[in-house]
């Protein structure tokens, strides 16, 4: 008689799998590029992305190697440091979840000139400085 076959189990998405999908999107939103585009740049759905950004889905080798070439950014910026990293990213991609953040960030991605993105940065710092004590 035949032995069966261990079964297979699914593999369960981790806070490793959670925290390089943060910085998938971070970078991604930072850059000016929508889910669709990244998608379909590496062959998957919006969805897809979607899922790899909320860290719903594992993001393959291949796949994670695809996305950083087309960020221009090495494989080694996804991948999480430690507990503190993780921390430190989910916090930075909860300030980009407010719309006009999320405006602001591209409108800033569309500047090119820099001594132009070095004044509105200021602009920026001064009137936060300003409202931090009014309050």
């Amino acid at each position: 008689m035949r032995s069966m076959p261990p079964t297979r189990t699914t593999k369960q998405a981790t806070t490793a799998d959670h925290s390089i999908g943060t910085r998938i999107a971070e970078i991604r939103i930072a850059k000016g590029i929508s889910q669709s585009a990244l998608g379909q740049a590496i062959g998957v759905s919006f969805q897809q992305v979607q899922k790899y950004e909320k860290g719903l889905n594992r993001v393959g080798a291949v796949r994670l190697q695809s996305i950083a070439a087309l960020l221009n950014v090495p494989v080694s910026t996804f991948l999480p440091d430690d507990g503190v990293a993780v921390k430190n990213e989910e916090e930075s991609l909860s300030l980009l979840r407010a719309p006009e953040a999320l405006e602001l960030v591209k409108a800033f991605s569309s500047i090119t000139d820099v001594q132009i993105r070095r004044d509105v940065l200021s602009i920026v710092r001064s009137a936060a400085r300003l409202y931090s004590h009014e309050l």
